[in-house]
């Protein structure tokens, strides 16, 4: 899997316990290894986990190994960014986009954190 400094890495074992169960509102990147735009996407989710620390949590999840969860969310490409909050997803996006736009469109999730 693409390894991302700050980003843990979750599976269908720890997904319960890490996303849902999290007091913080959670971004989750379904990513592949064979993802190109998932790579991109990479050192931009890094720096917004150091940068928002205290206020969402980053992790990533690989739907080759895990397509359990993969399917339960109805995740049919790569990467696609999804925020959990309280256990329940509250906003999904698809496709690498820039620190910028990416931080403009979770306003909302950082705003109520």
């Amino acid at each position: 899997m693409i390894r991302t400094e700050s980003v843990a890495d979750v599976t269908e074992e720890t997904f319960e316990e890490e996303v849902l169960g999290s007091a913080l509102p959670v971004l989750v990147q379904f990513t592949a290894d064979w993802c190109g735009p998932c790579r991109q996407l990479g050192p931009v989710l890094g720096e917004i986990a150091r940068q928002e620390a205290g206020r969402i949590r980053v992790v990533q999840l690989d739907v080759d190994r895990n397509p359990g969860v993969t399917v339960r969310f109805g995740v049919m490409a790569t990467p696609t960014l999804m925020v959990f909050r309280a256990g329940e997803p509250v906003k999904s996006m698809v496709g690498a986009r820039p620190k910028r736009k990416l931080l403009q469109e979770l306003e909302d999730v950082l705003a109520a954190a």
